[in-house]
């Protein structure tokens, strides 16, 4: 008989493997997500957040530093998976005009609102935090939120013919963004039961976005026709 010893390594160098440790990051994200979409920041334990995802009680702790340390990482995947900052920018990237920028935003922006993430617990964690901010917004605020503003603020005042700081500049950008905003917490069967013929499928998407598009500039072109009279009085 061989005399060779087979042996084990030992648990915890098991789990200081970085393929371990990625891997049950990534399961304690993905259930903490479904966990604060069904219930909010608030009622979410870490107790049950830890069940879901069969790992250590203590695993909150060592990968996020707490509770409040995994809800800005759920809201920072929750971002990855919509429209971060380096989309937007990739995707308007070239474009020569505002117009075309605006377009490639509105794809962009429809294509995240019909795929596979609209039926995840990303859109409901964002939906919650948009309606009720907690302190962790300001982080994604930061570092997300404000460079998209600018950019909004560049593109709608370059189709306005307008100053980025005018007023008129500023509530284009809002009425610009309230579609997308509605699409986004809306719930999709109270909208198809008021709005029985709108489509809200994937092969929507490029009739959405050409909506979007068409309403926006229609009604950027007549407020800024509008505010330019008024400037001038």
């Amino acid at each position: 008989m061989s005399n060779r010893r087979t042996t084990f390594a030992p648990v915890a160098r098991l789990h200081s493997r970085p393929d371990f440790r990625q891997r049950t990051r990534a399961e304690l994200l993905e259930s903490a997500g479904q966990v604060f979409a069904e219930k909010g920041f608030d009622r979410a334990t870490g107790k049950e957040i830890c069940e879901r995802a069969g790992a250590n009680a203590a695993a909150i702790n060592y990968y996020f530093g707490g509770m409040d340390g995994l809800y800005a990482a759920v809201l920072e995947e929750a971002n990855q998976r919509l429209v971060p900052i380096e989309a937007l920018s990739a995707a308007i990237a070239g474009k020569k005009d505002a117009r075309a920028k605006l377009q490639a935003i509105f794809e962009l922006v429809v294509d995240k609102l019909m795929g596979p993430a609209s039926s995840s617990w990303v859109f409901r964690v964002f939906s919650r935090e948009v309606i009720a901010p907690s302190p962790a917004i300001e982080t994604l605020l930061e570092k997300q939120g404000l460079p998209k503003a600018r950019i909004a603020r560049s593109i709608v005042g370059e189709i306005m013919g307008l100053p980025e700081d005018h007023p008129a500049v500023a509530r284009g950008c809002i009425s610009v963004l309230a579609p997308m905003l509605m699409l986004f917490i809306a719930d999709r069967r109270t909208l198809k039961r008021m709005f029985p013929s709108l489509g809200l499928r994937p092969e929507d998407t490029k009739t959405l976005a050409r909506h979007a598009l068409q309403f926006s500039l229609a009604g950027l072109t007549a407020v800024a026709r509008d505010a330019r009279k008024e400037d001038q009085d």
